[in-house]
């Protein structure tokens, strides 16, 4: 893999690392508030799995495929 191309995995990776931290953080304060919006909350939990898959695909990006 080009090393060009690897450095923009690791970049987006740590953008979408970044957002599912942030997205982590609200969903607590919401969480903790009697009268949250349900239907945002599921909302940003989708989001959140979204992000986390997106992640793990990237992240496979990185591991070399090894021929047995």
């Amino acid at each position: 893999m080009i090393d060009e191309n690897i450095e923009e995995i690791r970049r987006q990776l740590a953008d979408l690392s970044t957002e599912h931290r942030d997205l982590d953080d609200v969903i607590a304060r919401m969480a903790a508030d009697p009268f949250m919006d349900q239907l945002r909350l599921q909302r940003l939990k989708k989001r959140k799995l979204m992000l986390k898959d997106q992640m793990a695909r990237l992240e496979n990006q990185l591991i070399p495929d090894i021929i047995a």
